[in-house]
């Protein structure tokens, strides 16, 4: 797949080892306006060089420095480092990397820390801002081995409650390293020790704008795309894709075709709505095409999430196939390049590979416009959002004036109401029975004032049902699940707590006015654990 250029300065470095907040670390970076770039811990020394970093971050990773599969500091990083006095920050894994290298120990612990742990300073550290000895704070802890013995030149700047390293450095060789993700909203005070690292222990200097992101983009594509090229892109309605074919309108003007597929798994009147925004607001030449009949059909009897990912994928490529083809007969000319909306934390849930080399993740979800993808696709893509989290792909979008009710609108995943019907989404009447609680729930929030308030607000159809009285006779209907959430990155995210009362009108209105449903559940799991959708 074709990868999006970076920015030429790039001044941290991340290696990715597989952390499911590796995308935070990026993330918290840009915060602070600073370029950032990852790549795989997997990758080779000349790919390091090449980037030229003067901070390097290891990240986190499910891995242990014991095994024999577990990543490395590639041959000659050391000397590296040394040579070009770069800054390395090791975080969890890393920090257990960082050490073991060196000749220190890391065992398997006999006390695993998971979750919100306190942790004391026991020295005054450049890493802590100076902060006095005895300084606590609570950070998010996720490890089962620990370090037992620190190599030569190192020290323990702080340690947890249960009395395990939670913090070492090494200040002459410019080594620093935490045990815990400072990355984390539930790490309070990580964001400040971010800040202080890479402004005042490595003297970075603020360079990254999303200005610059968008000019950036549009060279890449004009650089991709040839004069006589033309392109299609895949509308699912959207922010995301409505702001990569924004961006691509751009840079390539009417030879951009975006088709808009009508999959039968769309919201309450979601087609209507959808056609009628691309059109009147953002000019956008649209074909839609009706599949509903074509999806329906290959998803009969699929209750296995990651088989419907991959289902909906395939079917979205051939759809795209058949397109290209039409415009190909049409323009006389061939149609090699698609467009996707894909954003960053669609590539870390999917555990694609990183920029460089393999990935140490766990795949989460299948995303179905990234690991959804079957692996003969014809085209090459052209994911100008690749890098972005959400906010940032919201902020571009209002650079490029697409209108600002479109960008509120909350996230709706790529595979539709396929991930929010559990098990088998043709049996019985599930898909008109979910988009009706959908649309009493969302319409109910409008109505509140809480829309712009929530980040993501939908229900949930359950592959089971319960007893209950209606109209005083025993019913036996269905179960369905609310969930709202709020969040700051798209990835990490807490339930909204709604007033007692509104939940009670919502139930009662859903209950009265779909007759296929006698209980209503609310979800009130964070993610972590839990994912955002259910799928």
């Amino acid at each position: 797949m074709e990868q999006p250029q970076t920015p030429k300065l790039t001044q941290v470095l991340v290696l990715d080892f597989g952390s499911q907040y590796t995308h935070l670390l990026n993330r918290r970076i840009r915060e602070l306006a600073i370029s950032s770039r990852w790549i795989s811990g997997s990758s080779p020394l000349k790919t390091i060089t090449s980037i030229n970093p003067r901070v390097i971050i290891l990240s986190g990773g499910p891995n242990s420095v014991h095994s024999k599969t577990s990543p490395k500091f590639p041959v000659g990083f050391v000397e590296y480092v040394a040579a070009n006095r770069i800054f390395v920050l090791g975080i969890c894994y890393g920090m257990q990397l960082i050490v073991h290298e060196f000749g220190g120990e890391v065992r398997d612990g006999k006390k695993k820390e998971y979750g919100r742990t306190e942790i004391v300073l026991e020295r005054i550290s450049r890493l802590y801002a100076l902060k006095p000895i005895g300084s606590k704070q609570s950070v998010l802890m996720s490890h089962e081995d620990e370090v037992v013995k620190l190599p030569m030149g190192f020290t323990v700047v702080a340690r947890s409650r249960n009395g395990l390293v939670a913090a070492v450095e090494n200040s002459l060789k410019r080594y620093y390293g935490v045990q815990y993700h400072p990355e984390t909203t539930h790490s309070p005070e990580g964001m400040e020790m971010l800040r202080h690292f890479l402004f005042n222990v490595c003297r970075l200097t603020k360079d990254k704008k999303i200005k610059d992101v968008l000019e950036e983009q549009i060279k890449v594509v004009k650089n991709m795309v040839q004069p006589e090229d033309h392109v299609i892109c895949a509308l699912s309605g959207g922010v995301d894709s409505a702001v990569a074919a924004t961006l691509v309108h751009m840079a390539i003007g009417d030879r951009l075709h975006c088709i808009f597929v009508d999959n039968g798994l769309l919201r309450y009147k979601e087609r209507d709505t959808v056609m009628e925004t691309f059109e009147r607001d953002l000019h956008l030449p649209v074909t839609l095409f009706d599949a509903k009949t074509q999806f329906l059909d290959k998803l009969k009897g699929i209750e296995d999430p990651e088989t419907k990912r991959k289902i909906i994928g395939r079917e979205f490529i051939s759809i795209f196939d058949e397109f290209a083809q039409s415009l190909e007969k049409k323009l006389g000319k061939k149609i090699g390049f698609l467009v996707q909306g894909t954003m960053y934390s669609d590539v870390i849930e999917s555990c694609v590979e990183s920029e460089s080399g393999r990935s140490h993740c766990q795949t989460i979800k299948s995303h179905h416009n990234v690991g959804g993808l079957p692996g003969n696709i014809k085209f090459k893509l052209i994911e100008p959002l690749k890098l972005l989290f959400k906010d940032e792909v919201r902020e571009l979008g209002k650079i490029l004036q697409v209108p600002e009710a479109f960008l509120k609108r909350h996230p709706f995943p790529g595979p539709g109401l396929a991930v929010r019907v559990l098990g088998d989404i043709t049996k019985g009447n599930a898909l008109d029975t979910l988009r009706q609680v959908d649309e009493i729930f969302i319409r109910s929030i409008k109505n509140a004032g809480l829309y712009d308030s929530l980040s993501q607000a939908f229900a949930v159809f359950l592959p089971i049902k319960s007893v209950g009285a209606q109209g005083d006779q025993r019913t036996h209907s269905h179960v369905v699940a609310l969930r709202a959430i709020t969040t700051d990155d798209g990835m990490t995210a807490d339930w909204y707590n709604f007033d007692h009362k509104f939940l009670n009108d919502v139930v009662q209105k859903i209950c009265n006015s779909v007759g296929s449903v006698n209980r209503v559940v609310l979800d009130i799991t964070p993610n972590p654990p839990a994912t955002t959708e259910w799928e």
